[in-house]
């Protein structure tokens, strides 16, 4: 009786292990489904022409994404160096004054932004830079991608050095190390895997969104390196070149899909292998 009941322990652990496998793996299918139709429909576009060319007018063949892949690299630049000193700095005082009426003020405002619909940041951004300004332009876009940046650099700062053990600032200051070359030169540094890893995450979640480009960015067919102008990027050409009646631009639209889908995928693997790599172990 006891032999029959542990075999049948063992066959339900079996099972289990089994189907915890089984939704893991399927887990992943839609992925692979939409990388493999990705990949079927736009590699027969991508050649050195179609990434270092101008798009063609309508009804001649050829062209690239030269000028959205600049304006995709503009918009990211300006979104980082809006986004990454704020939320790092952000996520330090969250992490050293977990209590208090203003670390709780900070917290709920980064999970409210957190949770906004990136067409109405798109729309806060039209007015408040757009409309004075008087024309879209990359500006406004990086500003746009930034505010979407800033809650996950913030809350993954705050948790990463919250895993810092205390006594590691304890053993700093007690050698007489001022506090803010505490947290710069040994709190920050211990964390930084984690720090690189949110920077590159939320440098993935904003370079494939396109609604707040729409009202922003706008797009522009020519290439264009003036901040202040109009820039076009893959998300938006690929929402204008797909939704075109042209087989041309649909084709053009494949392709830069398929550019930008290697570009995300690459930032994830990145931040896997920095994880990996600069990981501290306390």
């Amino acid at each position: 009786m006891a032999n029959e009941h542990i075999s049948l322990r063992i066959v339900k652990d079996k099972l289990f292990k089994l189907l915890v496998i089984g939704f893991s793996f399927a887990s992943i299918l839609p992925l692979l489904f939409i990388l493999f139709y990705i990949f079927k429909n736009g590699v027969a576009a991508i050649d050195w022409q179609f990434l270092t060319e101008l798009p063609k007018p309508v009804g001649e063949i050829g062209g690239g994404i030269s000028n959205a892949i600049i304006g995709t690299l503009m918009l990211v630049i300006i979104a980082s160096i809006c986004s990454i000193p704020m939320g790092i700095a952000a996520g330090i005082y969250l992490s050293e004054h977990q209590q208090g009426r203003l670390s709780s003020a900070v917290r709920l405002c980064v999970e409210i932004l957190q949770g906004i619909p990136s067409i109405v940041i798109g729309i806060i951004a039209y007015v408040w830079i757009v409309m004075p300004l008087r024309t879209f332009s990359a500006v406004s876009g990086g500003i746009a991608l930034g505010i979407m940046m800033l809650p996950i650099i913030v809350r993954s700062t705050e948790e990463t050095l919250k895993l810092i053990p205390e006594s590691l600032k304890e053993a700093s200051l007690a050698l007489g190390v001022p506090y803010y070359k505490t947290i710069l030169k040994v709190i920050v540094p211990a964390g930084l895997s984690g720090i690189v890893t949110a920077v590159i995450i939320s440098i993935a979640r904003v370079a494939g969104e396109t609604a707040p480009l729409l009202f922003t960015a706008f797009g522009n067919p020519f290439m264009n390196l003036n901040i202040l102008k109009p820039v076009n990027s893959l998300p938006l050409l690929v929402f204008n070149y797909a939704a075109s009646p042209y087989p041309e631009w649909h084709a053009l639209a494949w392709g830069a899909s398929l550019v930008l889908a290697v570009f995300v995928l690459a930032l994830n693997v990145f931040a896997k292998v920095i994880t990996r790599k600069w990981k501290v172990q306390f």
